[in-house]
């Protein structure tokens, strides 16, 4: 079944981006185009994914640091 989906998602993504750009291509060929983008994309997609969620641990780490030291500072250093 993911094989069919895939198919399907790229011949649409693939119809779609060769209306968009305006090429002229065959059905064989828009459907390869629409497939190798789906995969080009999903690992693009999957990788910025993960660095977002390695940055996004990052920034709550700072913020949740920042928040101990405001907490620190005004309730328990003298």
């Amino acid at each position: 079944m993911p094989i069919i989906a895939l198919i399907i998602i790229g011949a649409a993504a693939g119809f779609l981006a060769t209306r968009l750009m305006r090429i002229d291509a065959s059905i064989v060929t828009t459907v390869a185009i629409g497939m190798a983008g789906a995969l080009i994309g999903g690992l693009v997609l999957r990788f910025l994914l993960t660095v977002m969620g390695i940055m996004a641990g990052f920034v709550g780490a700072v913020l949740g640091a920042l928040l101990l030291i405001w907490l620190w500072q005004t309730y328990l250093q003298k």
